[in-house]
């Protein structure tokens, strides 16, 4: 079975083709859905939710029945609205979860029988860079570089931004991927999920608990020295990080004191490492149902929001930035842009072919 869009209901010639980009994690499945709009583009659907794909992973080194049942079950969702909405291009990865896991490419297979969908299985790299590309809205172009970090389940990506080169353009029809600036990345094995279930939470949370989680990350971070070429620049604060992941975004909800997560309040707003760290003391100080409690965190959260504020910390105290931008955005509207992008240049190759072709046309004819 492959995904197709439904033949009974053809695309009329002036609506806009719909592109997908679907982001299987190691704690959430996302479904973004949009259309080209001026230099950028319209969301037209997005989908959400927490299916722990990566639960017990790390203890067993497999995907468990459970997990996968609640992975397909999201899945099928994203399948119907795919085909609902009549996407032209779809790009549907799988992240840290399946990359690790011993049955990874055998639940890859399982997805294209049961919902027509084609997991792509992407690189620690390939994350990383679409992780840059879909914030390359929030980059301070003032600023001389930028750390973005995206905190995901299973494993968290980060990607040293020089600013003061070329290839950050936003507009989708100039869009490179390739020609980002990014001058160092890394990924480490440590996410959320993982960093939760090997520091289990215990009947209270204390501050050591808590420092034994950051330290253990810290660990990872220090032994990369890649970047060191752009330690100057940040010791001198002219460079600021972009956090994007649930755990962040919960966070910048609590500093704000939405009495219910409002995307439009959270995505873009800046942070000072001051008030980061008041936001994850403020965890600190509550008990898991309280934090169940909390309208930007919710019981799905409630586990592993503290695991993040740890990895968020961890970066802060090796790569110390004054600044931190939140983002409520990443690896599926960098999917989106490099689909998008793709598209008009394959729609130039063939027009260029076409005058090629056809020597005698009319200007207007070979603009079109």
């Amino acid at each position: 079975m492959t995904l197709e869009p439904e033949p009974a209901a053809p695309r009329g010639d002036g609506e806009s083709p719909c592109y997908g980009a679907l982001d299987l994690g190691t704690n959430n499945c996302r479904l973004l859905i949009a259309t080209p709009a001026g230099r950028g583009f319209r969301v037209v659907e997005a989908y959400s939710r927490i299916v722990r794909l990566g639960e017990g992973l790390g203890q067993s080194g497999r995907l468990s029945d459970a997990a996968m049942e609640r992975a397909l079950a999201a899945l099928r969702v994203s399948a119907e609205k795919v085909r609902r909405r009549r996407v032209v291009k779809l790009k549907a990865i799988a992240t840290q979860a399946c990359r690790s896991a011993a049955n990874g490419q055998e639940f890859v297979a399982r997805v294209a029988a049961e919902t027509g969908l084609q997991l792509q299985i992407i690189t620690p790299r390939e994350e990383a860079h679409l992780s840059v590309a879909g914030c390359l809205n929030l980059l301070d172009r003032k600023a001389d570089a930028a750390l973005v970090v995206d905190v995901g389940g299973g494993s968290t990506e980060l990607s040293w931004v020089d600013l003061k080169s070329g290839g950050l353009d936003t507009e989708i029809s100039k869009f490179v991927a390739g020609r980002l600036p990014i001058k160092a990345w890394l990924s480490i094995p440590i996410g959320v999920v993982t960093l939760a279930e090997r520091f289990p939470e215990g009947e209270t949370v204390t501050q050591a608990w808590f420092r034994e989680m950051v330290d253990t990350v810290k660990t990872e971070l220090a032994a990369f020295r890649n970047a060191d070429p752009m330690r100057e620049v940040f010791d001198a604060d002219r460079a600021h990080m972009v956090g994007t992941s649930g755990a962040i975004t919960s966070l910048a909800g609590m500093h704000l004191g939405l009495r219910r997560y409002d995307r439009s309040q959270v995505d873009g707003i800046w942070m000072t490492r001051d008030q980061c760290d008041a936001a994850a003391n403020l965890l600190l100080g509550l008990n898991a149902r309280q934090r169940a409690e909390q309208p930007c965190i919710g019981p799905d959260r409630a586990d592993l929001v503290l695991a993040g504020a740890a990895i968020l910390q961890a970066v802060q105290e090796i790569w110390p930035c004054t600044r931190v931008r939140v983002a409520d955005r990443g690896l599926r509207e960098g999917i989106l842009m490099s689909l998008m992008s793709s598209a008009g240049a394959g729609r130039k190759r063939r027009r260029r072919r076409r005058g090629r072709r056809s020597p005698g046309a009319s200007p207007v004819n070979a603009s079109e």
